[in-house]
């Protein structure tokens, strides 16, 4: 199979090759459309398959050694204004994977570029081990990686485009444990919070709720609910909307028995709104997280939550990564790491609401 080229995507698009170059290389000059439709087009027709790898890291060996000038791991967090080594839940994640690279003699170099164009000019594929992506990645990050060879894990993340192994929390599982919970307590109307179109793990917590509810014979919301769309869950700027849907719903006596919100962070954004406008929790209405940060438990009232082990999922990420280089052909994993339930004050059984 020979080599595809941006000629050939772009005969293929009915495009320019400058256009297609522009689109792969991360630079401005052509709109967000196109540069998915390029994307697209070229992991189809194999651009991005080892065939057209240009760099191949050699697989380590039981007397491998580095030092952390030899080689390191780009641990690659674009999305800075969240993600974080200050943030309360992918600090934690950055934590256990410096805490096993260390273990292991390696380097880290942490990257925060999200242009290609700028990204590639930061490697230097001679001193890199491998990459640790955290969070969300643009695809055209993930694909440029992917195209030179370099091994990759990706962590609460992954992209349909590139095939790589993956940790993450185990989500589904989690949440269907905790709605469980609030179905014993007597719960019957259950409102999930979040936007299921935001990442891998939020559309997994929908999942496992929305398969807790049908076992249970319970309503369960439709895709057009708007509290499954909700604007700016990383921002807080969906409490408006909220605030507006439980009002709304308060004023029609329709409001649920529980809130299970996606994460911590709109769980407790959540709390501020229904403490704000009086009502009670949680004897009026149970909210629960995921996450458990740790203002999860500072909140009033504490926030029942689901305990995720973030250092253990850097610490595997390191793991996985270092076992992919040693046998490259190995089938890609996705691995979960186990999650607990955290009981706390924000939830209450149904005889005492």
């Amino acid at each position: 199979m020979k080599k595809v080229t941006m000629q050939q995507i772009a005969d293929y698009l009915g495009v320019s090759k400058f256009v297609v170059s522009k689109a792969l290389s991360g630079k401005g000059g052509v709109s967000e459309s196109t540069r998915n439709r390029v994307i697209q087009a070229a992991s189809q027709l194999g651009y991005f398959s080892k065939k057209n790898t240009y760099m191949k890291n050699q697989p380590l060996t039981k007397n491998s050694s580095f030092t952390p000038r030899e080689k390191s791991v780009i641990i690659l967090m674009p999305n800075t204004r969240f993600q974080t080594k200050d943030s309360l839940y992918w600090g934690k994640i950055l934590e256990g994977i410096s805490e096993r690279l260390e273990a292991k003699g390696l380097g880290m170099v942490i990257v925060s570029e999200s242009r290609v164009d700028h990204f590639i000019n930061v490697l230097n594929p001679e001193g890199i081990l491998g990459m640790i992506g955290v969070g969300q990645i643009d695809s055209s990050l993930l694909l440029e990686v992917h195209r030179l060879g370099i091994p990759m894990v990706l962590v609460d993340h992954e992209d349909s485009l590139i095939p790589t192994d993956t940790v993450f929390a185990n989500n589904g599982d989690s949440v269907a444990r905790l709605c469980n919970h609030l179905i014993g307590l007597g719960h019957t109307r259950i409102q999930f919070l979040g936007n299921v179109e935001f990442s891998r793990s939020f559309r997994d917590r929908w999942y496992g709720f929305r398969t807790v509810l049908e076992e249970n014979g319970l309503e369960t919301p439709s895709l057009n609910d708007p509290m499954l769309m909700l604007r700016g869950v990383d921002t807080g700027q969906f409490v408006p909307d909220f605030e507006a849907w439980i009002l709304a719903h308060k004023k029609a006596h329709q409001m649920p028995t529980a809130l299970v919100c996606a994460n911590d962070s709109i769980a407790l954004r959540v709390l501020e709104v229904l403490k704000n406008n009086e009502i009670d929790v949680p004897y009026e209405i149970s909210v629960t997280g995921f996450d458990n940060i740790d203002d999860a438990s500072r909140s009033e009232p504490t926030l029942t939550t689901v305990h995720v082990s973030k250092e253990a999922m850097g610490r595997r990420a390191v793991q996985k990564l270092i076992e992919r280089i040693s046998y490259p052909d190995q089938a890609l994993e996705k691995i979960l790491v186990a999650a607990e339930l955290v009981h706390r004050d924000s939830t209450a059984s149904i005889s005492r609401i």
